[in-house]
Parts: structure tokens; C-alpha cells; sequence
């Protein structure tokens, strides 16, 4: 299953701005699906890592399918998988490989190794500064120290899977980043993600999966893939008052812009 038999593209449109195609979940169907979403409007994909070993799965899959680009990284909930930054910059030369991430801050199951978390999030933005790569944030129950740390060191990125404020999303902006929503909007209990979609502007909106996880109305709990993207672009144009095929181009072409595909 793609997307409902009432959603029709003409062309490839769907650009999966983050997703994680190398999780096990995706073990006994990863051929079979990447193969059929290419031959099913999708024209990108990026896979983010969250660790070493996630990085060198990342870039294999991108290695095999020309469509799919890596980001390689240690996300913060791996931060104890003993991947050494060197590791991650040695990794980031691959020439599929076209961020840093997903990488940030995570306090909602610990919150006793920020200091960690923080030392090991700047050395990762440093190091994309240093390579003129973008980051992929990773944000949850960390806004305020999430947003110092992008100020202090202003890298070009996205914050994916948004979740905070009206306020915070102008402060990203306003960084020259990024702003990433996937089909945590389509939830019923989305209460303030559509206020912060109707402030983004055209041009700093990316569009995501997040997949395996966080599959869209009327999916969700189920396995998601960018096949689904559709269903979270309809959502969009709702909020937005324009049509879901606009929101899926608008969307790609800043894909394109922030990874630099062409």
C-alpha cells in the first residue's frame, strides 16, 4: 500500500526529507519496498543514521539505490555506542552522504546526561560547519537548549519531526533553517503543529517520514514509508489553503536546496 487511490501523480514528486531505511524493522521488505516506491512518485530519499555502524548501512543502502541520499550521525539516544566523531567525519566524505544527522537532543527518557548530549551535538555541528554539510536536528524536550546551541553555532539544516512553539519555529527561521513535519500532523491530538505549519513560509518547509515510525492517518501504528508522504502533504495543504501536489513540490525543490541535489 502507497497512498488511496484518489491521490495521483503525474511524476515523481515526493522528496522524504528523513527517514531511516536501514532499521531492522525494514529487514525482510527493504528491497522490495525501495524498488517499488522509485516506480511510486518517489524521486528522493534521505536515510539518516544514529550511530557508526548506522552510518556505514546508511551509505550502503545509498550506494545501491541512486535516488536515496545518507546522513550519517549519532543521534542522541546512542551517544553511549562509543562511535568517535573522527568515525562520523571519515564517514561523511562518501559522495552520497549529504548531512550530518540526525543528530541533537533528547530529554524525555533521561535527562542525567545532558552535558553529554550537548558536548557530543556541538562537536557533531562543528563538524558539519567545519564541512559545509547541514544538520538534521533531533529535538524532544529539549527546546531551550536545542535552540542555544543552533544560535551559538547557526549551521544550515533542518529541525525535523518539529514539536515546539510558533515562537521557537520563527527562531529557526529567522537561523536560516529549516522547519521538518511528518505525520505526527495528521494525529487528532496534533494540537499546536498546524498553528506552527500555517507560520512557516513556503520556502523554509520540509516534508518527512520519520519511517519506520510515525506513519500517518489512517496508518498510524503501522510501518511507514515514503510511499506515504502524500497523506501528510494533503494534511498540509489543508492548513496552507493550496493543493497537496504544491505542497509536494515546494517541498522537494527545498529538499533540493538544503542537500544540494540536483
Amino acid at each position: 500500500m502507497f497512498y488511496p487511490e484518489d491521490i495521483k501523480l503525474d511524476k515523481p514528486l515526493i522528496f522524504d526529507s528523513h527517514a531511516h531505511y536501514d532499521d531492522e524493522k525494514f529487514d525482510d521488505i527493504r528491497d522490495d519496498l525501495l524498488v517499488a516506491l522509485k516506480d511510486n512518485g518517489v524521486e528522493y530519499a534521505i536515510t539518516c543514521s544514529v550511530d557508526g555502524h548506522s552510518s556505514e548501512n546508511s551509505l550502503k543502502i545509498a550506494e545501491k539505490y541512486d535516488y536515496i541520499y545518507a546522513a550519517v550521525g549519532i543521534h542522541p539516544e546512542n551517544i553511549d555506542s562509543n562511535t568517535p566523531i573522527s568515525y562520523i567525519e571519515k564517514l561523511s566524505k562518501h559522495k552520497k552522504c549529504v548531512a550530518i544527522g540526525e543528530i541533537g537532543l533528547d530529554y524525555y527518557y533521561t535527562a542525567d546526561n545532558k552535558s553529554k548530549q550537548i558536548e557530543i551535538f556541538e562537536n557533531q555541528i562543528i563538524l558539519a560547519n567545519k564541512l559545509d554539510l547541514p544538520v538534521i536536528v533531533h529535538d524532544r524536550e529539549a527546546h531551550s537548549d536545542t535552540l542555544e546551541i543552533l544560535k551559538k553555532y547557526r549551521p544550515k539544516g533542518v529541525v525535523h519531526c518539529f514539536s515546539g512553539s510558533v515562537e521557537m519555529a520563527n527562531e529557526i527561521i529567522k537561523l536560516g533553517m529549516y522547519i521538518g513535519v511528518g505525520g505526527v500532523v495528521t494525529f487528532k491530538n496534533a494540537k499546536k503543529l498546524p498553528d506552527v505549519i500555517a507560520s512557516i513560509p513556503d520556502d523554509k518547509l520540509l516534508i518527512e517520514t520519520d519511517c519506520p515510525y510515525l506513519a500517518p492517518e489512517p496508518y498510524r501504528g503501522k510501518l511507514n514509508h515514503s510511499g506515504f508522504i502524500p497523506l501528510i502533504a494533503k494534511r498540509i495543504a489543508d492548513i496552507k489553503n493550496t493543493d497537496y501536489t504544491d505542497i509536494l513540490s515546494l517541498t522537494s525543490k527545498n529538499a533540493k536546496n538544503l542537500f544540494g541535489i540536483k
